[in-house]
């Protein structure tokens, strides 16, 4: 149950003065909680982008137009519309002992502006001015107070993210009512670190950045701001070192053999292992045979053969009579995991299948039978696999790949087919270090850093779209030398409001040159049509695939050789750099040509400079993350992994080690949370909703 102290942050936003039905929704969109009502916590956590500095208060003569004042007035005399011309301004003449200045409304009420400029009074008003036909004007000023009142009048303010329809003004009333709900909390921060880092309390924080007395308050790298990510990513190692404690005291089933199995799929292979694929089986292996459930974080770029690693583990639990599964997000990334893994299996006498929300009649009822009969060692396939129908005589291993495309939630279920399952999780997207300890805490960590011997170098080259003929041409002489081509597009299909060249509108041109050498693949298309334009560009019946990103992971034509991005500029450096993966497999040069419509923008040139300039995944991700911030870069608002709040890695991610070296340590002095500070740092999980760790703390 959540403490009673934090019901006033968890009410609804109804509970403020002005907020009906009407702006609860407009607030909802604002906050992201359109499927649930806005709550005071929300509100609060919606912090400042900047703000209006109202502090410059010079007489009218000394006003530089354009920049926002505070002056001192005197009303002299109103000028309302003309009858019968409703667009013509309202005006209000106004001066002071220097000068002269109009102050002007459209679409105005007559008596509320009478009854806010009163002739002959003095007023103070805020606002942006400018000249206009040689006269200082201030249109719609911000705020209007009497001399009495000036003291009300925030010097500094605050400015906000808005949405359609929902006013600055609305905002900011809104957040100071919020304000006035926060409760006493009891402090969850270590007093010296706290003393420190010149951390205010938290309270003192949230009105520091919601009531800014100087425009620095509300900078993301200031004592406030910092403050509140603290907690952020606090709560998140707490929440991650409590799953992972919890992980530990479920019984695990020792998986081990003598590594028969494993050495026959190894002498299958054309190659010999990496060193760091070596050291990955060898740490998984371990792993195996604890009697502690495992729970590792295998991450390789592009072509650094994880899927290999993923099979050598599954051979170890099936020397030991048990079964493993492993579960791809994408039909064509289970397709081509099983192509990679069928005939190393066939070698070593392992029996595999693949079910995917395609396989049906007796292929698929086979397939369900095997499994649970025990007659089948290796599943491969889509999510289609943790569905109720399908049961396992023995799941001892579940393979998650591209794991931040599956939430939590997914992960489990498969782990839930079998008794104590232990789980490898895949991903080629690497992750800077950062987001590794922030997402993926509660995993141990194995990283392929070399590809496999033998790969060239890709000559990558940037090329604005005016250029675009010469790449065609280009293209061409690929081709007449038997080599095969992708060329990939953002869109479907053509928008309306984004010009972008679609794949088909580009298809159907490229198809004038080349004829039958092209074909088409793209996320619209039925499975089966999609594996079908794979087999021919894969065989070499066609030699021009033309595509969305749906090719972006896993797939492995190593007589593929040159890559056309076109709107290069538009894509993630991850996922440029993950579709020129798709090249580069063989034992010829390979070539990448980015595409980009000028002129470019700071991040676009940065990008595309990066890389021209590298190939190593882990250098591209920590620069990704710095240009993009941790959202984009794993797809955080589609998976079911959390974003954050309040911290931003970019400003924040130095805090995140001490974050869990102090979670690490509370732990290890108090793992149940009954301590004073723990107490107090059971409100901070609640507050950022890591109530799960709660439950397990609960579930012991």
């Amino acid at each position: 149950m959540r403490p009673n102290l934090l019901d006033p942050l968890f009410a609804s936003l109804r509970a403020l003065p002005g907020v009906g039905p009407k702006v609860e929704k407009l607030f909802g969109r604002l906050l992201g909680r359109e499927d649930a009502p806005p709550r005071i916590i929300d509100l609060l956590f919606h912090l400042p982008t900047g703000t209006v500095d109202r502090r410059s208060q010079p007489k009218l003569r000394d006003v530089a137009p354009g920049t926002v004042v505070t002056v001192a007035v005197t009303i002299d005399r109103h000028r309302p519309s003309p009858p019968h011309r409703s667009r013509a301004p309202y005006q209000i003449y106004a001066s002071d002992d220097t000068a002269d200045i109009v102050l002007t409304y459209f679409h105005a009420k007559q008596d509320y502006l009478k009854k806010l400029f009163p002739v002959g009074e003095l007023r103070y008003v805020s606002g942006t001015t400018a000249l206009y036909d040689g006269t200082l004007q201030m249109v719609h000023p911000d705020r209007v107070v009497s001399a009495e009142d000036l003291d009300k009048l925030p010097m500094v303010e605050p400015v906000y993210p808005l949405t359609e329809d929902l006013s600055i003004n609305q905002v900011r009333k809104a957040t100071e009512a919020a304000l006035t709900k926060l409760p006493m909390l009891p402090e969850w921060q270590d007093e010296a670190w706290l003393t420190r880092n010149q951390f205010l309390s938290w309270p003192e924080a949230l009105n520091a950045l919601h009531r800014p007395e100087e425009p620095t308050d509300v900078k993301p790298e200031g004592a406030a701001w910092s403050r509140l990510a603290y907690d952020e990513l606090l709560a998140g190692q707490l929440a991650l070192a409590l799953v992972r404690a919890h992980q530990r005291r479920q019984p695990g089933r020792g998986s081990s053999g003598e590594g028969i199995l494993r050495a026959k799929v190894i002498a299958a292979l054309p190659y010999s292992l990496t060193p760091s694929q070596a050291r990955a089986v060898d740490d998984i292996v371990a792993d195996l045979a604890q009697p502690q459930r495992m729970v590792r974080l295998l991450q390789g770029d592009v072509g650094s053969g994880k899927t290999v690693v993923a099979l050598l583990s599954a051979a170890t639990v099936i020397e030991a009579g048990r079964q493993a599964a492993l579960m791809a997000p994408t039909e064509i990334l289970a397709r081509q995991h099983f192509a990679t893994i069928a005939p190393l299996a066939a070698a070593a006498g392992l029996r595999v299948a693949i079910l995917t929300g395609r396989e049906r009649g007796k292929e698929r009822s086979d397939a369900l039978d095997g499994l649970a009969l025990g007659d089948i060692d290796l599943v491969v396939g889509t999510h289609a696999l943790f569905q109720d129908e399908v049961a396992f005589r023995d799941l001892a291993l579940a393979i998650v790949d591209e794991q931040h495309r599956f939430g939590v939630h997914q992960r489990l279920a498969l782990a839930r087919k079998g008794d104590a399952v232990d789980m490898l999780v895949l991903t080629a997207t690497p992750i800077p270090r950062t987001l590794v300890l922030t997402y993926f805490g509660d995993m141990e960590i194995s990283e392929l850093r070399e590809k496999p011997a033998g790969r060239l170098p890709i000559d990558t080259r940037a090329v604005p779209q005016g250029r675009i003929n010469e790449v065609v041409d280009a293209v061409g002489r690929a081709i007449d030398k038997g080599q095969r081509v992708y060329w990939v597009c953002p869109l479907v299909e053509e928008s309306e409001t984004i010009d972008l060249a679609a794949a088909e509108d580009r298809f159907d041109d490229l198809k004038k040159h080349f004829g039958a050498k092209a074909d088409l693949v793209h996320g619209r298309m039925k499975g089966s049509e999609k594996d079908r334009a794979m087999a021919r560009f894969g065989s070499g019946e066609t030699q021009l695939l033309v595509a969305t990103t749906v090719i972006e992971v896993g797939v492995d034509v190593p007589a593929a050789t040159v890559m056309v991005i076109e709107h290069a500029e538009r894509f993630g450096l991850a996922q440029l750099h993950q579709l020129r993966g798709r090249i580069g497999r063989g034992r010829e040069r390979s070539t990448c040509i980015l595409l980009y419509r000028a002129p470019l923008g700071e991040t676009a040139k940065a990008r595309l400079a990066i890389l021209r300039e590298t190939e190593d995944g882990f250098r591209i991700a920590e620069e990704d993350l710095r240009l993009r911030g941790e959202g984009d870069l794993l797809g955080t608002r589609q998976s079911g992994v959390p974003g954050f709040r309040v911290a931003r890695l970019e400003f924040h991610g130095k805090l995140l080690a001490p974050a869990r070296d102090d979670a690490a340590l509370t732990l290890s002095r108090d793992p149940e949370l009954r301590s004073e500070r723990g107490q107090a740092l059971r409100h901070l999980l609640y507050l950022f909703e890591r109530d799960e760790a709660i439950r397990l703390l609960r579930a012991g």
